[in-house]
């Protein structure tokens, strides 16, 4: 997938690069596996924000995609169709499995229309292949890991996600996140085969302030702009850049603070991250 450049025939248009989409889809989504989607704001049941600078955007549809590999072992599906997704980075396969139902998955890179997608405790080490960890050789790289057996996979979801497999350690794969932490995980658990499409989402410039309305994501105001009582880093005479530390406008650090608790210690993390 490459990149769309546009002409500088407009100030906002001179720095835009997003991704081209014109080799996917351009139908609506299959029917049966879509749902809409109510608009929070940002706010929780009680009504207050607890999630700031969202707001607006465009109106989504919400793709249902499988991620409870366990459901699918003994089947095996043929890519119909690859398609943007607007609730995720990553594009989504539809694939039509055996037992005659569609179901979408996080489509992996270099996936094609026509390819077959099987599903077992064992099968060939081909992308888009769903296998356990304790069968995958090592080196190799893998996406939708689940954390626990059955769990439903949570690691290596988003666009160009991978992670490496490093090798055994007893019931134990251990496994190289993208964040660069290595961590054991149980050898049951479900994973795909290589890596996450859309690799070049990380290289998109959104190029004007309108373009991230659309995606819900309302403006950001510096806490140098306001006001003493407003933000720890606001007033001063003339401009300033706060005078301490960043911080968040409740006083917590913003840059280095490490959010994990300490009391809560892992045995399954062989090395965190940086």
């Amino acid at each position: 997938m490459n990149l769309k450049v546009y002409k500088p025939s407009t100030p906002s248009s001179r720095h835009t690069k997003i991704v081209d989409k014109r080799s996917l889809w351009s139908g609506k989504p299959e029917k049966s596996l879509v749902k809409g989607v109510k608009k929070t704001g940002g706010r929780n049941s009680d009504g207050r924000i607890t999630s700031r600078h969202i707001g607006g955007g465009s109106r989504k549809i919400i793709r249902n995609v499988e991620f409870y590999p366990a459901k699918l072992v003994g089947l095996s599906g043929t890519v119909e169709r690859i398609e943007y997704d607007p609730g995720r980075t990553a594009f989504i396969a539809l694939v039509k499995f055996s037992d005659e139902k569609l179901r979408y998955i996080v489509a992996p890179e270099s996936v094609k229309i026509g390819d077959t997608i099987e599903c077992n405790e064992k099968s060939p080490v081909s992308p888009g292949n769903i296998m356990t960890l304790k069968n995958v050789p090592y080196g190799t790289i893998v996406h939708n890991v689940e954390f626990f057996p059955g769990q439903g996979a949570k690691i290596g979801r988003s666009a160009g996600s991978e992670v490496s497999v490093l090798g055994s350690d007893g019931d134990h794969i251990v496994l190289r996140l993208k964040s660069g932490e290595i961590r054991k995980f149980d050898s049951r658990c479900f994973c795909s085969i290589g890596q996450v499409s859309n690799l070049d989402n990380k290289n998109v410039s959104l190029g004007k302030a309108g373009r991230k309305r659309w995606k819900g994501i309302r403006p950001s105001v510096r806490g140098v702009a306001m006001n003493p009582v407003d933000h720890p880093h606001g007033g001063g005479e003339g401009k300033t850049s706060g005078g301490r530390h960043p911080v968040s406008p409740w006083g917590q650090n913003a840059k280095g603070l490490k959010t994990r608790k300490k009391s809560k210690k892992n045995k399954m993390i062989v090395r965190r991250r940086a």
